[in-house]
């Protein structure tokens, strides 16, 4: 039904923007640093919970939807970037800390961290655009049910970026600590992210 080369497209793709600093990365090293690696993996459940309203989304053909009501696709583009361009601020303004060098946090109940994961992803506008522009590209009706092929290539993203998130959520307070020993190194990766964070914000609200 679904192509090989269909698959290889989408898994890079999925690889490269699970790898990509990001709201999703943000909020797992900084929850999984600061409540433990539990309170880390069951935000990471809220963020699978949201991969999975896009793919409703995709399979349900409301990719059609935003493509002949492009006010919506625009909300959701706008209130993404907007998302984007708080989280560098946050990152680069004076004081400003580093994801792997979150400041004390209250823990929060396993709801409330399954809620926020699932809201930092549907805001995320790298996971917007990936159903919305890039996975129907990788679709062939030629090959059979356009909704089967969603479906499969849909499932195929979700299992890498659950499983490179699963891992990051893991090891971020072992990374927490190498980094905190190198205070240049922590300062040096604050500003990266922050500028690639604020770089995202402008080209999402301009493209």
């Amino acid at each position: 039904m679904v192509g090989v080369e269909a698959l290889v497209g989408i898994a890079v793709v999925a690889l490269g923007l699970v790898l990509t600093p990001g709201p999703n990365m943000i909020y797992l090293v900084s929850r999984s640093v600061t409540q433990g690696r539990r309170a880390g993996l069951v935000s990471l459940l809220g963020v699978a919970a949201g991969f999975l309203v896009y793919l409703v989304a995709a399979v349900a053909g409301l990719t059609t939807l935003f493509t002949l009501v492009p006010g919506a696709y625009t909300a959701v583009k706008l209130a993404g970037a907007a998302y984007l361009a708080y989280l560098a601020w946050q990152t680069l303004r004076p004081g400003g800390a580093s994801a792997f060098d979150p400041k004390p946090l209250p823990p929060d109940r396993p709801r409330r961290l399954f809620t926020m994961g699932l809201v930092t992803n549907l805001l995320n506008p790298k996971i917007a655009i990936l159903y919305l522009s890039v996975l129907p590209q990788f679709v062939d009706p030629e090959r059979g049910s356009v909704a089967a092929q969603s479906l499969v290539l849909g499932l195929t993203q979700i299992t890498i970026a659950v499983t490179v998130n699963a891992l990051i959520a893991l090891t971020a307070g072992s990374l927490s600590s190498f980094l905190r020993s190198r205070p240049r190194w922590l300062r040096a990766q604050r500003r990266v992210m922050g500028t690639v964070l604020a770089g995202l914000a402008v080209h999402v609200a301009t493209s």
